[in-house]
């Protein structure tokens, strides 16, 4: 077994900082960030399924992406677990608590992506027993819209980029905006045509989870940029407004 190592601090500006950030803790924090990076490569997969099994009418699909929900949960668990053991084990200091905790909150956020991949699934399962509606074709540019955003948060995220995760917000508002034009759509279709509201109805339910992928798309952000910049964005609506320190 490797001898333990303490890394010392030179830098002046922080002649204080506890000398107890061991390379065991930098193992530890790069596995837990690779897990996070793993499940948001997971979550992006299921979330293209599912958009893809609804186009396609392929109920094959939406099995395959309800059978990976379970391994994001177990993903999940696993990041909030060793979190903890991180948190409990070494005591880390400000900078390196925020990197424990941004990763847990991102992972809470990916599975709830991962949950609303299944609710495209469920929905576009029950589509696929009637007839088809036309109308399912209008998603698509909300989609496109919210898997940009995720992805972005995800980079963001990946990279410590926080100019990227200051833009994701507004751009989150313009998902809102699509989605509730759509939602509305659908209400108006679905009393013309009223044989077809079931499927209407589902519609609606995919475009609520469309919506709802963008904003937890955003939480990802704000909690990188809080980790990076140890600034909380998360209530302020104009971009300019964070001062970034």
């Amino acid at each position: 077994m490797q001898v333990h190592k303490i890394r010392v601090q030179l830098s002046n500006r922080m002649p204080n900082k506890p000398e107890h950030i061991s390379s065991n803790f930098d193992a530890a924090l790069y596995g837990l960030r690779n897990d996070v990076l793993m499940m948001s490569g997971l979550t992006d997969r299921m979330f293209q399924m599912a958009f893809e099994a609804l186009l396609a009418r392929n109920t094959e699909l939406c099995d395959h992406v309800l059978a990976e929900d379970d391994e994001i949960d177990t993903l999940e668990k696993q990041v909030d677990q060793d979190g903890v053991s991180l948190l409990i084990r070494f005591h880390p200091v400000a900078s390196d608590m925020r990197q424990v905790i941004s990763a847990m909150k991102v992972s809470t956020s990916l599975e709830r992506v991962g949950d609303l991949s299944v609710t495209i699934a469920r929905r576009a399962k029950r589509l696929n027993g009637r007839p088809l509606v036309p109308e399912v074709a209008l998603l698509e540019p909300a989609y496109q819209i919210a898997v940009a955003i995720f992805r972005d948060a995800v980079r963001a995220f990946a990279e410590s980029d926080s100019e990227l995760a200051r833009t994701l917000k507004l751009r989150d508002k313009e998902l809102d905006v699509l989605t509730t034009d759509l939602a509305e759509k659908l209400v108006a279709q679905a009393t013309a045509e009223p044989e077809f509201v079931s499927s209407y109805l589902d519609l609606i339910f995919v475009a609520r989870a469309l919506e709802r992928v963008g904003d937890h798309a955003t939480n990802i952000a704000e909690d990188a940029f809080w980790r990076d910049e140890a600034a909380d964005i998360r209530h302020l609506h104009e971009a300019g407004r964070a001062t970034g320190h």
